[in-house]
């Protein structure tokens, strides 16, 4: 479609006999423009300070912002919900509040690393390391104490092996020494409860801090776990809580049997997450599966406590 209009655009400025740099200054305009509103940039490394702004359109201060956790969905989060017409996002983790030198450099910094939007719109920056940061939440408190946070969360165990796979690949990458995982969950045959990954996955510990700042009713949990089966209703019930007109539907979904999971059909285009995202677990000794969601169990215990829910953990 964007193609379309900028041929559309090509003929009228030849019809009209305009200056060929005057066409291609308007056409640079114009597609900047229509990949803003159909959301055309997917490339992380993009950098909004070069925007065009379009007639209308400010930066804002997000309105909402996904929290976490780390190998949580927060990505396929942010994509979904990049369908909502009413919603824009920041494609970069930003790391403004879990990061010392990022945030010494001031709101007006971080507002200006968010996307245009227009008045009716909501923008949503998501960074993982909020939720497990200690300085996050008084820091996006003192932003703003009315926010809504967004936190997908998924079966601790589970997350721990993905958080394991991720780092796994990105050292083979960089041909970087791998350890098989049962090598690093296990020291001295005992469980090694400082490991990172194992540190991510206790919620309770987290969030206890995040209920210092924000009451219950500001924290919006999606069940991680649901997204990946059917996106839908995990989605609707995130339009509700950031008070939007349900405008995602079951068309905007299709199962991609090659990755094994859900991918996005939206305005004519459809797209997928990166290939990093789903990749093959390792297989995990059985008994170190166990020691994890024993360890896990009292956590989990003690977090649906403290949120009012359960989830189907092990």
């Amino acid at each position: 479609m964007a193609y379309l209009l900028v041929s559309a655009f090509l003929l009228a400025a030849q019809t009209q006999g305009a200056p060929k740099e005057y066409s291609q200054q308007g056409v640079g305009v114009l597609l900047d423009s229509l990949k803003l509103q159909e959301g055309l940039f997917t490339n992380e490394s993009e950098n909004y300070s070069s925007q065009v702004q379009p007639p209308g359109t400010n930066r804002r201060i997000p309105q909402s912002i996904i929290i976490g956790v780390r190998k949580g969905g927060t990505r396929a989060l942010l994509e979904m919900l990049d369908i909502h017409p009413e919603i824009v996002v920041a494609t970069t983790e930003v790391h403004f509040f879990d990061w010392d030198e990022n945030y010494a450099k001031g709101f007006e910094w971080y507002k200006n690393l968010m996307p245009f939007s227009y008045e009716n719109q909501i923008t949503v920056e998501k960074t993982p390391g909020y939720f497990t940061s200690s300085l996050s939440p008084e820091r996006i408190h003192e932003m703003n104490s009315s926010i809504k946070l967004l936190l997908i969360l998924r079966d601790p165990t589970e997350r721990v092996i993905s958080d394991y796979t991720q780092v796994y690949y990105n050292r083979l990458e960089n041909h970087k020494p791998v350890q098989v995982i049962e090598e690093i969950v296990i020291r001295n045959g005992v469980l090694n409860t400082k490991y990172k990954a194992i540190q991510r996955s206790l919620y309770d510990v987290h969030m206890e801090n995040w209920l210092k700042y924000f009451s219950l009713d500001q924290i919006h949990i999606v069940d991680g776990d649901t997204l990946i089966r059917d996106p839908l209703p995990e989605l609707q019930k995130v339009e509700k809580f950031l008070n939007l007109r349900p405008r995602i539907m079951s068309s905007n979904f299709y199962f991609n049997q090659t990755k094994g999971f859900y991918c996005i059909r939206s305005e004519g285009r459809e797209r997928c997450l990166h290939e990093s995202k789903g990749r093959p677990h390792p297989m995990v000794n059985s008994t170190v599966l166990e020691q994890l969601q024993a360890y896990f169990k009292d956590h989990n215990q003690n977090f649906y406590r403290m949120v009012n829910r359960s989830f189907d953990w092990h």
